[in-house]
């Protein structure tokens, strides 16, 4: 019997027809065939391959496969997805950056049963991948005329104040800080859109995608939007998947990754102290306070991210905002041409929304006075 023979009947046994009967019937076919797994193996590159033609990018099917199924079966994607980089085409740095980012070390193998089965669950949910926006990396974004180190200077001092801001236990040091970050955030896209004015490149608007998580990912996706909105970017959510597009120049997409992931850390945190206090005043509280606290917390935060940002731009550097705007704009609707709003549920609950709106306070993140 060929190797092949053994994965197409594996194959055609386990992956079309999803229950554990057949599941189990595909792992055995190929337990009892060692000289199968070179072919399985080189299969799954083929599944990662028609991912990458389907629009996903590492970490969307890494996220995926963590949502979906256990740490074993991420090790096993990150193992393929490895294996298959050499045979990629060049494809930018964020890419890049998310094959380092991939978990390292061996796929743990009880026996070749339990093996055949973990592959074949992690094959089931690759193939069964829908097709996704392409985000391509613009050209202009990998190389070009100007030097980038001063860049990446600010990205760093901005991840260090926000590190700060998270690991702090003081609510004023960590409005400082935030307040400190989005400045610098603000500053920073400023002054990138004069370079780009007075040396045009041939940068354009890239996009990249952030896991928006349940449980409360409604909540989340506004407050990720707002993030996105202040720092001139678009933010698109899909629900289904658990994810939002974001759509911006490069730098201000990472700046919104850094800073959307401060302000959940710092949400989760003053949430749970706020929890704690309403249990010990004997009041239980439920989801539906939790969702009206993210809720409360992303209208606030936006509220004031969007005041941080204004203060750093001047009447003179509205058209040139306005032209990378434009950009962003035209992008995103050409990425989609069809969105739908949804009408945020479950915030009902107005104790959670008033420790929502003073958590967002506390982490304050503009320059601006505490609203009233």
């Amino acid at each position: 019997m060929s190797t092949p023979s053994t994965v197409d009947r594996a194959f055609r046994t386990a992956l079309y027809d999803a229950t554990d009967e057949t599941l189990d019937t595909g792992a055995s076919l190929l337990a009892a065939d060692s000289a199968a797994d070179a072919e399985l193996a080189r299969r799954g590159q083929e599944f990662v391959a028609t991912a990458w033609r389907r629009g996903w990018q590492p970490a969307d099917v890494v996220r995926i496969v963590r949502r979906e199924l256990d740490d074993v079966h991420v090790r096993l994607v990150s193992a393929l997805i490895r294996a298959q980089a050499p045979h990629d085409r060049p494809r930018g740095p964020r890419w890049n950056a998310q094959l380092d980012g991939l978990e390292t070390g061996d796929v743990p193998r009880t026996d070749r049963f339990s093996y055949a089965t973990a592959v074949l669950e992690l094959y089931r949910l690759l193939l069964r991948l829908p097709a996704l926006e392409p985000l391509d990396e613009p050209t202009g974004t990998t190389t070009g005329p100007r030097d980038r180190r001063p860049e990446s200077r600010t990205l760093g001092r901005i991840r260090a104040l926000l590190a700060k801001a998270e690991a702090t236990g003081f609510p004023q040091e960590a409005e400082a800080l935030s307040a400190k970050a989005q400045e610098l955030m603000a500053r920073h896209s400023v002054d990138e859109a004069l370079l780009a004015a007075q040396a045009p490149s041939a940068e354009t608007p890239s996009a990249c995608r952030i896991g928006v998580e349940p449980p409360y990912e409604q909540a989340k996706a506004v407050l990720l939007d707002a993030v996105a909105t202040a720092n001139h970017c678009r933010a698109v959510w899909n629900e289904p998947l658990g994810f939002s597009t974001v759509v911006g120049f490069a730098s201000d997409l990472e700046a919104v990754e850094l800073l959307y992931t401060s302000l959940l850390v710092q949400a989760t945190t003053a949430m749970t102290e706020a929890e704690a206090a309403q249990r010990a005043g004997g009041r239980k509280r439920t989801k539906t306070f939790r969702q009206s606290f993210l809720a409360a917390y992303a209208h606030r935060v936006g509220t004031r991210l969007a005041a941080a940002a204004e203060s750093q731009v001047s009447d003179d550097l509205l058209p040139v905002l306005a032209s990378r705007e434009v950009a962003v704009t035209d992008r995103t609707d050409r990425l989609f041409p069809e969105t739908t709003t949804t009408r945020l549920r479950g915030v009902s609950d107005a104790a959670g929304w008033q420790e929502g709106a003073r958590a967002a306070d506390d982490a304050r993140v503009g320059a601006h006075p505490r609203l009233p």
